[in-house]
């Protein structure tokens, strides 16, 4: 039986990919065969993340996503691909009475306006080959409430939102639209977030996913997945890998 989580032949286009999930993104999905054109805004980091992939025929294009003049010249500069995964973003709690017009647009340019205007580009230029694969990496915090998290929460919530209507309009030529919502998982953003909370908190919040916290490369094999040919007939969906947290 031929191997359906083979990457082989396949360009694949990831932004976030200088550190945390993206880079574990872009690890896994070299070492599955794929050509990786990673995207970042830190040149030194995008070259550490390119130096761990196996293979050949990698490279790195510098942008800033916030940026719109900067996000409609990606296209431009990378190569037709076969999968894109979007993987920049940012994250910041606010509870409701100190959000500001400036933060909600800060928060929702990056998680949302970026993904979708990227896409957006993409397919005009035709740079998305037939039977391509997207992938918005979003979040838990789309799909259920937590305190501070209503901007946040809901620009992840907006990209599921629009993902399902683009996996409809995009169909006529194959290409798959889909999301991946993790929850908590370790990074090294994270660890500097938790280490803010005593050992008794954590163990607290831990405690809350059946399975535990998670690990990037927990995301990164989803993704692979749904880049592949395994996935030929997943589109509009959302997959929540969150270790049991929103099953409870």
């Amino acid at each position: 039986m031929s191997n359906l989580f083979d990457l082989g032949g396949l360009t694949v286009f990831i932004t976030g990919a200088s550190s945390g999930i993206g880079r574990a993104i872009a690890i896994e999905a070299a070492a599955a065969g794929a050509s990786i054109v990673l995207s970042g805004r830190d040149p030194e980091r995008l070259r550490e993340t390119q130096d761990m992939l196996q293979g050949t025929g990698h490279m790195s294009v510098i942008a800033d996503l916030s940026d719109i003049s900067q996000l409609k010249e990606l296209p431009g500069k990378i190569p037709a691909i076969d999968g894109y995964v979007n993987s920049a973003g940012y994250g910041l709690l606010r509870p409701l009475k100190y959000i500001d017009e400036s933060f909600l647009e800060k928060m929702h340019a990056v998680n949302f306006k970026a993904p979708v205007l990227l896409t957006n580009e993409l397919a005009k230029h035709k740079k998305l080959r037939s039977g391509a694969s997207v992938v918005y990496i979003t979040s838990i915090a789309g799909l259920i409430g937590s305190a501070g998290n209503a901007a946040y929460g809901g620009a992840k919530a907006a990209l599921v939102g629009s993902s399902k209507t683009f996996a409809i309009e995009l169909a006529k030529q194959k290409i798959r639209v889909n999301c991946v919502s993790p929850g908590m998982v370790r990074t090294p953003l994270t660890d500097e977030t938790l280490k803010t909370l005593s050992p008794e908190l954590r163990a607290r919040d831990e405690a809350l996913y059946p399975l535990g916290y998670g690990e990037v490369n927990d995301v990164a094999a989803a993704v692979v997945y749904l880049l592949s040919p395994g996935a030929r007939w997943v589109t509009g969906s959302n997959l929540v890998l969150d270790g049991g947290f929103t099953a409870r």
